[in-house]
């Protein structure tokens, strides 16, 4: 029997310190780095990386089910189409979809994230019920076809079940369109209890909330949420769409007298385990207020970009010394280095000049926004995963070095190339999570049935 070997040797490796050479790396049964060691000696048995070795970086807002829809509402279906003409779309096709067409899609999803880079998953998911709107026999049955679908693929997964009550401020009745999606504080909480008695939480699987929206839940309804969460779990991420239409701004105005943002953070106790994803339309003092509250700005720059949301204000967050992570969203684009490549366009455009954000520590915008975003996304994730370090989930990138974006880099300019060049095939060649290979040579164990798959389901959705 050939000895379990949980060692690597990295070329060259990005630890929370910078770059260094030689970089010894263990880990333990569980996954976690027990031994993070710059200019090491060769070991007798431990493999060595010949290349970059970067911290993988987790994806933290993600509604799995949307892959299926990609490249399917690009067309006008309304002369003033936006998001809300998409949304109607959108729950045409939430209604068709049977567990196993989610668990199908969420494989195929789940290794495009890890083949792009994403090691981990933060899955925002509200596809609770039947296609009639009527309780599975298991409440959890969509989520644990999430939960089984990253075990299988290899991903890490903090599975937020979404509360939705209501179709718009002020209460209002919810439509048929969301009759699978409805839900209580109570549901919500005994759907929790159930998932930890059947898949317990580790280092790969964290369970949280999602309060959908401001405008589809009361205020008295989160409140009793968040507090049920509290006796439950103080550690608990908790994260929410905010702020990403202006309608939505000016709907909240009119309902709780103040802007979504602004009214959140003087409302609620939010703090460093909140993700507020999107906030698109915030006001100087809300941007301020959302960086000093020390939650994660959830940005989604392909989805924001496809929906015709706006822009975050990213310069003014980045001088506030705000915390941020990149989530694929409705996965128009599963790929890591093109959030960050839109996200760092946005602002050139919006402000019409060149490399805007770059952190206090430095010129190299790729560094900045690579290192923002792994930090970010491990704190919305409430995992461990926030790097090569001890004590952390042993989850990297191994980077082609041979690719020809890559050659003759070095140091940022390798984070630069990965994030704003971007010719032919990934450079991402090999992805380990937990101490275990998921992608090899840019290929995952399960890559071809996966697609047969998904290619079945497909063609049903859309016959």
């Amino acid at each position: 029997m050939k000895p379990v070997i949980r060692q690597l040797i990295a070329d060259r490796a990005l630890l929370p310190e910078g770059w260094r050479n030689n970089v010894l790396l263990e880990w333990d049964e569980q996954g976690i780095l027990t031994t993070v060691q710059a200019d090491a000696e060769a070991l007798a048995l431990a493999p060595r990386a010949a290349a970059t070795v970067l911290p993988g970086i987790a994806n933290l807002h993600s509604h799995a089910f949307q892959r299926a829809m990609a490249g399917l509402t690009e067309y006008r279906s309304d002369p003033s189409d936006s998001f809300w003409s998409w949304r109607t779309l959108m729950y045409q096709f939430a209604g068709k979809l049977s567990p196993p067409d989610l668990k199908a899609v969420a494989v195929q999803l789940y290794i495009e994230m890890l083949q792009a880079g994403y090691t981990s998953v933060c899955e925002f998911h509200y596809l609770h019920h039947d296609k009639d709107g009527k309780p599975y026999a298991n409440p959890a049955e969509n989520l644990v076809c999430l939960i089984e679908a990253a075990q299988e693929v290899g991903i890490g997964l903090t599975l937020l079940p979404v509360m939705y009550q209501y179709s718009g401020f002020g209460a209002q009745a919810p439509h048929a369109g969301q009759a699978r999606f409805i839900n209580s504080p109570e549901w919500m909480m005994d759907v929790l209890q159930r998932l930890q008695a059947a898949h317990p939480q580790d280092a790969g699987l964290r369970f949280g909330v999602a309060p959908h929206s401001l405008r589809a839940v009361s205020p008295q309804s989160l409140q009793h949420l968040l507090t049920a969460l509290k006796q439950w779990d103080l550690q608990a991420p908790v994260h929410i769409h905010i702020a990403e239409q202006r309608k939505e701004v000016e709907d909240c105005i009119g309902a709780l007298g103040a802007r979504p943002v602004a009214w959140l953070l003087d409302n609620i106790e939010v703090d460093h385990h909140w993700c507020l994803v999107h906030a698109t339309h915030m006001t100087p003092e809300e941007t301020l207020g959302l960086a000093r509250s020390a939650a994660v700005a959830g940005i989604c720059p392909t989805t924001e970009a496809n929906l015709g949301d706006g822009i975050f204000n990213g310069v003014e967050y980045a001088a506030a010394q705000g915390v941020w992570g990149v989530g694929s969203d409705s996965h128009i684009s599963t790929s890591l280095s093109e959030e960050l490549r839109l996200y760092e366009y946005s602002q050139r455009l919006q402000h019409r000049q060149r490399n805007m954000l770059v952190g206090e520590q430095g010129v190299s915008v790729g560094a900045y926004l690579y290192r923002q975003a792994l930090h970010g996304g491990a704190a919305a994730s409430g995992r461990p995963v926030a790097g090569l370090q001890v004590g952390q989930r042993a989850d990297l990138l191994v980077l082609d070095q041979r690719h020809a974006d890559l050659e003759g880099k070095h140091g940022d300019q390798l984070l630069d190339s990965f994030v704003f060049a971007h010719h032919g095939q990934t450079p991402v060649r090999d992805v380990m999570v937990g101490g275990h290979w998921v992608i090899n040579d840019r290929k995952h164990r399960l890559q071809e049935p996966s697609l047969a798959a998904y290619a079945s389901t497909m063609k049903r959705l859309l016959a």
